[in-house]
């Protein structure tokens, strides 16, 4: 039986939207900025609403497009 302990996982870390929303929130909670919690949590919403004006059109596209068989 061998051990094998040679993992060569990898994950993806935490991001950049992810460390600025973080940046954020320790910023509005040190009273630095005094911005409301909406814009603080706005990188968050921005990157979902730029993924999914992103995507929209790609599936419409896919879902449009003729089959085309070759034979």
């Amino acid at each position: 039986m061998r051990n094998n302990t040679n993992n060569n996982t990898k994950s993806g870390g935490i991001g950049f939207v992810g460390l600025l929303t973080i940046v954020f929130i320790a910023l509005k909670l040190m009273n630095i900025i005094a911005w409301s919690w909406l814009w603080v949590l706005s990188p968050i919403w921005i990157s979902a609403i730029l993924i999914i004006v992103i995507l929209i059109p790609v599936f419409i596209y896919l879902a449009l497009k003729p089959n085309r068989k070759k034979y």
